[in-house]
């Protein structure tokens, strides 16, 4: 069930990044659309939960140097690799430019994960 619910929330997330940044973009209409937001924020969690660690654990140096700011450059790496992966799957989500497009975006999507986190129950909490 947690799953689900934070799959649903990426999902929030990236059409929230999509509707503010124009370099965004979510292509489909109707039921497409939301199966591709669906899909793509599948692929955002698998991405996220699997590569992301490692690039943490490999740029803790650079994490450490600028006070936890590479974090912003991480995560905008996890955005811009969901879009190409979203390319290779043959889903219509692009990311336009890194350090304008990827950087905000992940500043969006790090904004409301934060809200969605303090809304979806604690699974220590059972």
């Amino acid at each position: 069930m947690r799953f689900l619910l934070t799959i649903l929330a990426n999902a929030l997330a990236l059409w929230v990044a999509a509707a503010v940044v124009p370099g965004i973009q979510f292509g489909g209409e109707g039921g497409d659309l939301a199966l591709t937001v669906a899909l793509v924020s599948l692929v955002f969690g698998v991405v996220n939960s699997v590569v992301k660690p490692l690039l943490q654990i490999l740029s803790i140096p650079l994490i450490v140097l600028t006070l936890g700011l590479f974090l912003v450059v991480v995560n905008a790496l996890m955005l811009s690799l969901t879009s190409w992966l979203a390319g290779v799957f043959n889903l219509d989500f692009t990311v336009q430019s890194f350090w304008w497009d990827a950087v905000l975006g992940a500043l969006i999507i790090s904004a409301v994960g934060v809200v969605t986190g303090r809304l979806l129950p604690d699974k220590d909490k059972r």
